[in-house]
């Protein structure tokens, strides 16, 4: 082999094999994120247990849990959409529980239109999941206090309005009705197999280039 042959043979070998291993790093990814999908679905359908005395996100996160009180005034507006129906707003509301606690719950959700309708209050049944939302950052814009319109379900904050704890149960079935369950949902993104795909198309069209390059040095000293 001529030398003037050594280094782009080097640098395709190397090239090509960096961009396989950036593939199969990404085959590995989507099937952790594979499995993780699957563990939330399965915690997401289990059979409610009781909440935990003090529930926390990493372990508890999408726990499904059956609590028992009575849902209080004073709710919360979170500004939302459901696909089909429009613009409208999550209620979030404050429950007594039968063991003393204050904690949040997410009733549902409600059309624009019926925002300030009168909801029913009172001893009630919630089954639902744990949620920590993670919606709120620095471009959240601040609640409007005097509309009752949030823009986020900061759950820190809205603890702190209702003088709750910092517990927020997702309702997907009540005993008290007022508002359309809308049940946790995940959107993580998994797009591990298309930036596997696009790695391995590099790695082919890597190794060509460097075959068409090698061929052409090849010819030149022949």
């Amino acid at each position: 082999m001529s030398r003037r042959m050594i280094a782009p043979l080097v640098f395709g070998v190397c090239g090509v094999a960096i961009v396989l291993a950036l593939g199969f790093w990404q085959l590995r990814r989507l099937e952790w994120k594979e499995g993780l999908l699957a563990q939330i679905d399965a915690r997401l359908a289990m059979a409610p247990e009781a909440l935990p005395a003090a529930p926390e996100e990493a372990r508890d996160e999408y726990l499904a849990v059956a609590v028992a009180g009575a849902i209080e005034p004073g709710e919360l507006h979170v500004l939302t959409s459901l696909r089909g129906v429009g613009p409208g707003f999550r209620v979030i509301a404050p429950m007594a529980l039968d063991d003393g606690r204050r904690i949040l719950v997410d009733r549902g959700f409600v059309p624009e239109t019926d925002k300030d309708a009168a909801r029913p209050t009172g001893p009630a049944r919630v089954e639902g999941n744990l949620l920590w939302p993670d919606e709120a950052d620095g471009f959240t814009p601040e609640p409007n206090l005097a509309r009752n319109i949030w823009f986020a379900r900061d759950l820190d904050a809205m603890a702190a309005a209702l003088d709750a704890e910092p517990v927020l149960v997702v309702a997907r079935a009540s005993s008290l009705e007022g508002a359309w369950p809308a049940p946790v949902t995940v959107n993580i993104a998994n797009d591990h197999l298309q930036y596997a795909i696009t790695w391995f198309g590099v790695g082919a069209a890597w190794a060509m280039m460097t075959g068409y390059m090698l061929w052409r040095i090849k010819r030149r000293i022949d």
